[in-house]
Formats: structure tokens, sequence, C-alpha cells
């Protein structure tokens, strides 16, 4: 009789109530014995203003406190506009609030993640591409330079709803990319949990011959490493060879 119940890591992830996207691209990714198990908070308007008074707010504790109660390697929160809001430390900062209900479990966060991820394939020019309207892809340029990467281009298709960010289509996202981002680039990043990239990433690699990172595979990759788990699925990316 095979045991389904003898996970290698089960991992923690607190996302957006009406996002449709992430969990599923994680699921796509998940190596053999990896679960993913999900806590989801509201967000009534994905403005700026929207997205501040989501975090300032009790729900990403409400969120992190419920997945505590179970045996968990990681909790993240999966959002990287809502982690970079206020700029270099807000994400610290929004792990020090879920690992002050998390009973001895790591947190991390989307932006944590793409920090790291970076970080590992040892890239300094970056281009940051996104659905994002323009003054949430400022933040997402401002986030990055303050933590010492050189951006060489912030880039936003200018989707400024949920549902708009939920139904774009993967060759959307994929097109934009190719087309926006700059020669002298080192990298990729490819903000917004709520867009679909994971399918999109090899193919990018290959077209433009420079890592492509996107924020669910970041955000994935460093769950893994963080519960002590080696790489991921092949054939997203150059990130899980690291």
């Amino acid at each position: 009789m095979k045991d389904f119940y003898g996970w290698r890591a089960r991992i923690g992830l607190i996302y957006i109530a009406d996002s449709t996207v992430m969990e599923p691209e994680l699921y796509a990714m998940a190596p053999e014995g990896v679960s993913i198990h999900t806590a989801r908070i509201d967000l009534a308007d994905p403005s700026v203003a929207g997205l501040a008074h989501m975090m300032s707010g009790d729900e990403v504790e409400d969120a992190a406190r419920l997945l505590g109660k179970a045996p968990l390697k990681v909790v993240t929160f999966g959002g990287t506009s809502a982690t970079f809001l206020e700029g270099m430390g807000f994400d610290r900062k929004i792990i020090s609030r879920m690992e002050s209900v998390l009973p001895n479990i790591p947190a991390s966060t989307t932006s944590t993640a793409a920090l790291r991820a970076l970080r590992a394939l040892k890239v300094q020019k970056i281009s940051f591409v996104s659905p994002y309207v323009l003054d949430i892809v400022e933040l997402g340029r401002r986030f990055f330079q303050e933590n010492g990467f050189e951006v060489t281009g912030a880039h936003g298709i200018g989707i400024a709803d949920d549902a708009g960010l939920n139904s774009l289509p993967l060759e959307r996202m994929y097109s934009f990319a190719k087309k926006v981002v700059e020669p002298e680039a080192e990298a990729v990043f490819i903000s917004c949990t709520a867009v679909r990239t994971i399918g999109a990433i090899a193919t990018l690699e290959a077209d433009l011959g420079i890592p492509v990172v996107s924020a669910n595979q970041a955000t994935f990759w460093d769950a893994l490493r963080i519960s002590g788990v080696n790489g991921g699925k092949p054939g997203f990316g150059a990130l899980f060879e690291y």
C-alpha cells in the first residue's frame, strides 16, 4: 500500500482571494512529495492605495496564524507588489509580522524570493517586466534599485484590475517581455503572482539568451530551498539549477 502522506515538504502559501493563477502554477512546478497549503486574503482594490490598505490590516497575521496550525516547513506571502510597496525592507517587515504568529516556522515573501533568486544567478542588470500600471511599475523599479540592482528598464502592460490580471493570456505576457527587454539586461524579472508566466520561461530564456525569473517561479524556488528540497521539475528555467 502506498503512503500518500509521506511528504518531503509542506509549503504554506498566503495569496490574494480572487487569484486563480498562482496555486496551479506552483503545483505544476512541484516535485513529488511537495504539497501546497493555502490561505487567502481579500484585496478589494488592486491600486497602490488598495494594496496599502490590505497590508495594513490584520489579515496577513490571521492567515499566517491559521496556516501555522499545520506542520509546515515554510509560509510564504505570494504577492510581489504587496511586498515591495514601501521600498527596501518592506518585505522583511512582512516576514517579521508573519513569523510573530508562526510557531517556529520560517516565513518569506515573493519580493524576498525574487531578490534571492537574482542574487543566486549573480546578475546585476535586470529588466523589470510586469502587467502593472505605471505607479506600481515605478515602485517595483525603486525596490530593486534600492536593493542594489541596476534596472535597465521597467515596463508594464497597464492592467489595473484583478480580473484582467488573472485572464491575461500567457502568450501576451511572453510577447510583451520579448519585445521590451533591453539588450544590456543580464536577467529578466517578470513581476506579479496573478499572471501566467511559468509556461513561457524556458522559451523566453532561449529567445533572449539570459535567465528569466518570474514571481511565481521565484516564490516556489525560495520555498523549496527553505524547506530543504533542492530543485523542482525540469523545464521551468535556469533558476532551478541553483
